[in-house]
């Protein structure tokens, strides 16, 4: 069993594949030698979207990453990283996972921040992502941490079309959040910033933490963790999972392959 590779599942949850082979180099670059990784992102049943801005795209998500956590435990993934800083979903998937571990993040982000710091900000595309982020960060306990959030004017499909405009931006917002701020950490609000964060840090001089790269990591770790002393996941009180028995009643999460793509990094 301890031989036995690590596998991880990367989950865009948006009905395009259009980054996956971003993460696809992510993955390649950074994943431990004993890990297999599974970049998958959603069908276009519910919608051919290539982000979830919105709190309605989010809903019409919603099913999938649920629908995607079932079969991915099923299929005997150690762990489940959800990829988006909202954390969509995160608490709905860990209900149905089973043994499988799941992380997403924002949460992963603040918790590595706050390893190498005492506070952070975030950088975000848009002003309009700041309500419901801010509303994850007191929820998981670190509001006190924050110094801010700091937009760029960008959303997420935007990031990657011209990177020295991006990075510009970033490294402007970075430095208010640094120098105005006192941020002592940055963490970067989107998943699509991801191949940013080296120069960001070089520029500011804080570390930089990209959320893409700390959801996978996390996932590795604590599925190491999981494998090495047996630290199954709750299923007590507010972690309680439905029954099989009323899944069944229901006739819930039917869907067996609700994939629209996916790429194996062994």
């Amino acid at each position: 069993m301890k031989d036995k590779p690590l596998k991880i599942m990367y989950l865009t949850p948006v009905g395009v594949d259009s980054l996956d082979v971003l993460f696809e180099d992510m993955v390649k670059d950074t994943k431990d030698s004993n890990t297999e990784v599974h970049i998958t992102s959603l069908k276009d049943n519910n919608g051919s979207f290539s982000h979830i801005e919105y709190r309605s795209y989010e809903a019409l998500a919603t099913a999938g990453i649920i629908n995607a956590t079932v079969c991915a435990e099923k299929e005997g993934f150690d762990a489940l990283a959800i990829g988006c800083f909202y954390d969509t979903a995160l608490h709905d998937a860990r209900e149905v996972s089973g043994d499988m571990v799941v992380v997403a993040p924002c949460h992963s982000s603040m918790e590595i921040a706050l390893s190498l710091a005492n506070n952070f900000g975030i950088i975000v595309g848009r002003r309009k992502w700041v309500n419901q982020m801010k509303s994850n960060v007191h929820e998981y306990g670190y509001g006190d941490k924050l110094t801010g959030f700091y937009d760029v004017g960008l959303g997420v499909d935007d990031f990657q079309e011209d990177h020295q405009r991006t990075v510009n931006l970033l490294i402007d917002a970075s430095r208010k959040a640094v120098e105005k701020d006192y941020a002592e950490s940055i963490i970067l609000g989107c998943t699509a910033e991801f191949g940013f964060y080296k120069t960001l840090q070089e520029e500011i001089g804080v570390p930089v933490i990209d959320p893409s790269l700390a959801a996978l990591k996390k996932a590795e770790h604590h599925a190491n963790l999981k494998r090495r002393f047996n630290l199954i996941p709750s299923r007590k009180w507010s972690c309680e999972s439905p029954s099989n028995k009323e899944i069944e009643k229901f006739g819930l999460f039917k869907d067996e392959d609700p994939f629209g793509n996916r790429i194996v990094v062994s």
